[in-house]
This record gives C-alpha cells, structure tokens and sequence, in this order.
C-alpha cells in the first residue's frame, strides 16, 4: 500500500519537523497581537489576515475528505464536523468579533500560517479520506472515544468562553489592555490557548490517529510559547501581576 506509506512517512516527518521547530519558536516572540512588529517586514489588517491564513483549514480538509470516493461512515462525518465548527468560528466567527482597530500584523506570519494551515489540512483530510474513514459505530463505546469527546467538549468551551471574556475587555478600551481577571485566567495569563490545546488533545485520542496526533503536537508546539510570551509581557505590563498565576498549564506552567 504505498499510499499509506507514503502518508505516514509524510505525517512523520511533519512531527519532527515540529519538535526540531519547537526550540526556535520558544526563542522569538512571534510578532503579531501585543507583540506585532515591523521590523518582521510588511504589515498587513490584521482582521483580514486572521480570516485568510485560517480559511485553508476550514475549506481543505473537508474538501478532500468529501470528494473522496471511500464511503465515509456516519462517525468519520461527525470527527469532520467537530473540525468544520472549530475551523469556522476561528476563520469567520472570531475575527469578525474581535475588537483590533487598525491593527496590524506581519504579512510573512500570516503566509506562514497559510503553509501551516494547508499542512495541517492536508494531513488530516488525506487520512480521513483514505485511511480513516470508515470507523465503526461501535468506536463510540471505545474508551479513546468517550474520553477523547469529553476533553475535546471540556477544551472547546474553556477556549471559547476565555476568548470571549477577552474581546469583552476591550469594550471602550480599543487601544488599551486590561488585565482579565475571570475564569481560568485567576490561574494561567492564556487559558484560551489552554483551551485549544487540550481541545485537540481529545480530538487526537477520540479518532486514535496520526493525523490527530500530529495536529495536536503541533497546536502545543505554537501555543506554549505564545502564552509563555504573553505572560512574560503581563507581568511587565502590571506591576500587580498575580505572581500565583501560571503561563498555560493551571499550577504547572
């Protein structure tokens, strides 16, 4: 079967790719948000950037797998369905509602985001597509499933409601950062990323694939280094910083 060699041989090497990119990605601020630079060339809106350097994930994904000729199960169209609504509250939903008046962000981080999101979508709509798509009915009795659906359900709504608790804060305050004090952020400065992480670590294991696993890795790879960032500047910001309060992980990091 060289397809499926051949897929894991590229799933591999896109998680390497990641642990060898992971100490390089601890080391810089990524410059867009709080942290947006021009010395990282050509700024573009921020706005229309999110909407576009997401849009890969949303549309690739889903396409491949649909147009493939396998017969998909209905449990194979349900994990599709979980990355459809992720996809896109974070390509349409989200940057419609955030409040980022004239703000912009480095074009060569968004075309980055672009290369990553058609990656990530490749990878898991060529195994959907062509190796997963036919999950048995009874995977929803597996243990992987049950406890995948409820980590994936927990993160989703923790990542949700802290990004609204956020945009909230920036109500009157468009050029002004205010230091969010509800929720998981009375433990960690980016339970948002919290959020998203763990959400895709129960994706991971309620499909039990290399797709998901990669995926996973890789929203940890770019993340944990976000929120070390951001709780770097949140403790140079406010003076009054909870020195309790953790970077991501509650009372771990």
């Amino acid at each position: 079967m060289p397809f499926i060699d051949n897929y894991f041989l590229f799933a591999y090497i896109w998680i390497a790719i990641g642990f060898i990119s992971f100490p390089l990605i601890l080391k810089y601020d990524a410059p867009y948000g709080r942290h947006t630079s021009s010395d990282w060339g050509p700024l573009v809106d921020n706005k229309l950037a999110w909407i576009i350097m997401e849009l890969p994930a949303l549309i690739l994904c889903p396409l491949i797998v649909f147009l493939s000729e396998n017969v998909l199960s209905n449990l194979t169209k349900f994990f599709i369905l979980l990355w459809v609504l992720h996809y896109f509250n974070r390509s349409i939903v989200f940057p419609i509602r955030i409040k980022t008046k004239k703000k912009k962000m480095p074009f060569i981080i968004a075309f980055l985001a672009i290369v990553f999101n058609i990656v990530n979508g490749l990878i898991n709509g060529l195994y959907f597509s062509n190796i997963g798509y036919n999950y048995p009915e009874s995977w929803i009795l597996s243990p992987q499933f049950i406890f995948g659906i409820i980590i994936f359900i927990f993160g989703f709504y923790i990542n949700n409601i802290s990004d609204s608790h956020l945009i909230s804060l920036r109500k009157g305050h468009d050029n002004k950062y205010v230091l969010p004090q509800k929720g998981l952020f009375k433990f960690v400065s980016c339970p948002n990323f919290f959020g998203e992480i763990i959400e895709w670590l129960g994706f991971a294991i309620m499909t039990w694939s290399i797709a998901g696993l990669a995926f996973f890795l890789w929203t940890f790879f770019n993340l944990v280094p976000r929120a070390l960032s951001h709780h770097k500047w949140y403790k140079e910001k406010f003076p009054d910083y909870p020195k309790s309060r953790k970077a991501v992980f509650p009372f771990i990091l």
